[in-house]
């Protein structure tokens, strides 16, 4: 296993976030997290890094071509990571009902196995109780997870002037029998693009 690291400035989705959230809770009976936003960047860095979307079965290397992805939520017994199936079909709004619904279920024991089951990659923000940089452990047989971090305010310099941005560390941990340093940090570059440019997941490039 090995992990690479990167950062975002979040003031995009923090922008949207503050224009649209009162709109957002008035249509759907909830608000517009962060979480929602990673799972759409996720399923567009793996549609354009599929080999981060494979994993071992033995000696075989399975290929998906879907998106479930295992989304970490804590209860009092600890971390669980159930699947919100095929992301790459669900809106916004339907990302945040679903792991609203599954956290619910988590922390009330009633999570099923099959809730747990088929994920094929997991994100998991450790910044929720304070964690500024870490390594996640991949969650088998998967071949990586993307870990998120509490926001800070930090100087970054952009167009030759230091300004203050609400900034994120993000990490891949990966398989590197499966995933090359390189397909590692392109994956995380994806991420990165799209969550600093919104617009990139409507068009899809």
């Amino acid at each position: 296993m090995l992990t690479t690291f990167n950062e975002v400035d979040m003031s995009a989705i923090m922008a949207i976030r503050a224009k649209y959230q009162d709109d957002f809770v008035k249509k759907n009976g909830l608000k517009l997290g962060f979480m929602s936003f990673f799972v759409k960047a996720v399923v567009h860095a793996l549609k354009e890094v599929p080999a981060v979307n494979a994993q071992l079965d033995g000696d075989t290397l399975v290929e998906n071509h879907y998106y479930d992805i295992g989304v970490a939520v804590s209860t009092e017994r600890g971390l669980m990571v159930p699947v919100i199936r095929d992301c790459a079909s669900l809106g916004m709004a339907a990302i945040e009902k679903a792991i609203a619904g599954v956290a619910a279920k988590a922390r009330d024991g009633k999570i099923a196995l099959t809730d747990l089951e088929g994920g094929v990659f997991t994100i998991t923000n450790g910044g929720i109780f304070g964690s500024l940089l870490s390594t996640p452990i991949i969650n088998p047989p998967q071949s990586a997870i993307l870990g998120m971090h509490t926001i800070q305010e930090r100087p970054v310099a952009i167009n030759g002037q230091v300004v203050i941005r609400p900034m994120m560390y993000v990490a891949l941990s990966y398989d590197h029998r499966i995933v090359d340093g390189r397909e590692a940090v392109t994956f995380l570059v994806k991420v990165k693009q799209a969550l600093e440019d919104p617009a990139r997941l409507l068009l899809s490039v």
